[in-house]
């Protein structure tokens, strides 16, 4: 749009929620390739910042603008009235031909109108804030130096806004925020659910233990009345097939791995595995034949256990050796509870005495809950979406298409963990109060954790060929997770070839460089790990987004929701176990499994922050679901239909699949699946 002197007719739009308005005064200036105007006040006389409101203004350049290149917006607080933040929808700009002087109200459908697209809260104490129009791209193809220096400024401003913290020595560096007040308020957001805690709340104070399983069973019905997968697990918890299930379709599937070659440190022999196998096959042959999977805790060894209403709990390192049967289930053969063979460190098999088996897979369960909790759950979701979070707002612009593409997943990694820092992973928290690795253990695993990630087991189809997985006839989750993770490779494929037509585009963008070069050295930067830390080609970075994608949002949905479903039976998994693993075997009574379980008061302390996870907000957000102006029009909008018809589908097959099946598996279906980490 290019002008000499004449006048612009501005509307300023205001979100219609009911506290988007402010009585705070409103300056703007228009940009042009030019010059620009003086801030004028668009909010005086009788019009109002309003929720739901247009204001309209005329400018009158005294000067040649040139091509309208951006609206500056800025906030000033009015005198003797509070500051109240403002959330601006859009600003409309029409130039005015001759005879126009006196029509009023551009409309987005005129064609001489430009709408500068905002959908952001503004403060007065962030100062000037530069709009622009046009569609997204890339740094190489900005021909305005004002907008290559507004690209830049922006990035200056939110690098001096946002900055790096450690959270953990080792682990992946977060926003350096401490409470929420500190938080940009466009990287919060509300949640709301509905959820009933009326049937734990009251057993807080209690710091007795369970005295019967028939207690615990009367706490179970009310709080798993409507919960058929928690029913399911309650029923079937001593059964070794479902142990075996819940290894590759619980809420912890990222673990289990195939072996062709046992760990020195398992003191297993053929003879002692041979009436578990295949008769006629031996265990050479079966680890020949691929059906030999191991569980392997050695990132738990030596961690301190906590101490919880005052009594000392016990962790180990658990190998678990299972065997994939004739029917195709995953059987438990062998546990052994430390990492370290000896005489105080027996093998557990299926053939011991029923409470010795029992008590091996319970504390097997208690040590899965920790690294689902820390590790699959907490450093693969959460702490990945905000490593990712902050890089993206710290390097790359708004206007950048990949910035635009992330953004609706990773927005609110920054609020949860915040908050997940100040409650549950703090003094007093769930962790310090009730779970077997405390506020001591949470550092120690979590850099551990950090260290051995590797960027394979973030790539679905690698992880799952890795982990021998992929195979297995009642792996759902794989199963479903490959599925998704396809749709969400083609989907991100297509729009990085929106806007890279080659490779070389890829090497000579400096923002996408210094994106994954962020990312790298305040992430997982183990010089072993795989991840990268340069891009060279279009591949390598929808492979790298479609990661980040999916981690941010499947594989959140499949930890996080399941977890209820699969710890509402507590001795299924144990948050916390209270006396040491067993040295010998035949000393264990079913009296003696009570006396090892958590507490009254912190078991249900654990099932209501569980209970409080597991509920998906009011507002939810499905997979691919985008509201951003980015994906409204054009070819963006075309890749978005295609990806939610594919959603669709997948959704459909999941939903048939799981009406035939006594226990579904529900954590990936699309229309289950959240678009980001935010809860």
């Amino acid at each position: 749009m290019a002008s000499s002197c004449q006048e612009f007719e501005v509307v300023v739009h205001t979100s219609p929620d009911p506290a988007s308005g402010t009585y705070s005064l409103l300056r703007l200036s228009l940009i042009g390739s030019e010059g620009e105007t003086p801030p004028l006040t668009v909010n005086e006389a009788d019009q109002h910042l309003v929720p739901g409101s247009s204001c309209v203004v005329r400018v009158r350049p005294s000067g040649t603008l040139g091509r309208l290149l951006l609206v500056r917006l800025r906030l000033e607080p009015r005198p003797g009235f509070p500051d109240l933040d403002w959330h601006c929808r859009r600003v409309e700009v029409r130039r005015l031909a001759d005879g126009q002087a006196e029509q009023e109200g551009a409309g987005p459908e005129d064609p001489e109108v430009e709408a500068f697209m905002c959908e952001r809260w503004l403060r007065s104490a962030d100062g000037d804030m530069e709009l622009r129009s046009g569609e997204m791209c890339l740094l190489s193809e900005e021909t305005e130096e004002k907008l290559r220096q507004q690209r830049s400024g922006q990035l200056q401003r939110q690098q001096e806004r946002i900055r790096w913290r450690c959270f953990v020595d080792g682990a992946p560096h977060c926003v350096d925020v401490s409470s929420l007040s500190e938080l940009d308020p466009n990287l919060r957001y509300g949640h709301q659910s509905a959820v009933d805690l009326q049937y734990l709340r009251g057993f807080t104070g209690r710091v007795d233990s369970w005295t019967s399983f028939t207690e615990l069973q009367t706490l179970f019905a009310l709080n798993a009345k409507n919960n058929h997968i928690a029913k399911y697990v309650q029923a079937h918890w001593r059964d070794d097939w479902f142990f075996g299930y819940q290894c590759v379709n619980g809420c912890n599937p990222l673990l289990l791995r195939r072996t062709r070659l046992l760990p020195p440190r398992l003191a297993v022999t053929p003879d002692m595995l041979r009436p578990f196998l295949p008769e006629g096959s031996s265990l050479e042959q079966e680890l020949e034949r691929g059906s030999v999977y191991l569980l392997d805790y050695e990132l738990l060894d030596g961690v301190p256990a906590n101490v919880v209403n005052g009594r000392q709990t016990f962790l180990c390192a658990p190998l678990c050796l299972l065997h994939l049967d004739g029917r195709g289930r995953l059987q438990p053969v062998a546990i052994q509870l430390q990492q370290t063979p000896g005489p105080h460190n027996p093998v557990f098999l299926p053939s011991d005495p029923a409470c010795d088996w029992l008590l091996a897979k319970m504390w097997v369960q208690c040590c899965d809950f920790q690294c689902h909790q820390l590790v699959s759950h907490y450093l693969q979701t959460h702490m990945l979406g905000e490593l990712c979070c902050t890089a993206t707002l710290r390097q790359l612009p708004e206007v950048h298409p990949l910035h635009q593409l992330l953004m609706p997943h990773v927005r609110s990694s920054l609020q949860i963990n915040v908050q997940a820092r100040a409650s549950l992973l703090a003094a007093n928290g769930v962790f310090d109060k009730a779970i077997g690795c405390g506020l001591e253990a949470v550092p120690v695993v979590l850099s551990r954790a950090a260290a051995r990630l590797r960027y394979r087991s973030l790539c679905v189809p690698d992880d799952v060929a890795d982990r021998g997985v992929d195979q297995l006839p009642h792996s759902l989750y794989a199963q479903d997770a490959l599925r998704v993770w396809d749709a969400l490779h083609r989907f991100v494929s297509g729009w990085i070839d929106l806007f890279y037509a080659a490779d070389e585009q890829v090497q000579v963008d400096c923002e996408l460089q210094n994106w994954i070069r962020e990312i790298h050295t305040h992430g997982f930067n183990q010089p072993d790990s795989g991840f990268p830390q340069c891009f060279q080609t279009k591949a390598e970075v929808s492979r790298f987004v479609t990661a980040l994608v999916f981690c941010c949002s499947a594989l959140h949905a499949a930890v996080n929701f399941s977890q209820l479903d699969f710890s509402l039976w507590m001795p299924n998994r144990p948050a916390a176990m209270f006396r040491p693993p067993p040295q010998e075997k035949g000393g264990v009574t079913e009296a003696d499994l009570l006396s090892l379980l958590p507490d009254v008061g912190s078991s249900c302390s654990v099932l209501a922050t569980l209970t409080l996870l597991a509920q998906p907000s009011r507002d939810f957000v499905s997979l691919c679901d985008y509201q951003d102006a980015a994906f409204r029009s054009g070819a963006p909008r075309r890749l978005v239909e295609d990806v939610q018809a594919e959603l669709r589908a997948i959704s459909d097959d999941i939903t048939e699949r799981n009406r035939k099946l006594e226990l579904p598996y529900p954590y990936l279906c699309p229309t289950n699946i959240e678009n980001s980490v935010a809860i």
